[in-house]
């Protein structure tokens, strides 16, 4: 596979892992198996628990798991067709992922601050409707 393509592969695969860490790690949908793994991971006796049940709850530690899932599913390798180039393609795939989820936290941020900002000002309009 030619560099160029393996570029575009790596900034195509970090989606779905990002997406998948950051769903985990973050959304709704899995908040009491986050909350279950965070008294796990403060409350377990052996170190190897309170770490294992850490990694459910970080994002960024959590990437590292999805992205070897997807280098293996895959049989991604970026610059050497040997070891080396799986080796340099998971550390690649983690931090283009974490980017990714970076910029989608700043974003959502970004988005929730206008929403505050948006509900504060109907509030501030209905209580001068009520004056009048």
């Amino acid at each position: 596979m030619e560099l160029s393509q393996q570029i575009q592969y790596l900034f195509i695969l970090a989606l779905p892992i990002a997406s998948v860490a950051w769903t985990v790690t973050k959304e709704e949908v899995f908040r009491e198996l986050r909350e279950f793994c965070t008294k796990k991971s403060k409350e377990s006796s052996r170190i190897f628990k309170r770490k294992f049940f850490y990694l459910f709850t970080c994002e960024y530690c959590f990437s590292h798991y999805v992205a070897l899932f997807f280098l293996i599913i895959t049989r991604y390798h970026l610059l050497y067709n040997d070891w080396r180039g799986s080796v340099i393609g998971f550390f690649a795939l983690v931090w283009i992922a974490n980017v990714y989820m970076s910029l989608f936290g700043f974003i959502r941020v970004g988005m929730k601050k206008e929403k505050v900002n948006a509900d504060l000002e109907e509030i501030k309009l209905n209580e001068k409707k009520k004056e009048t």
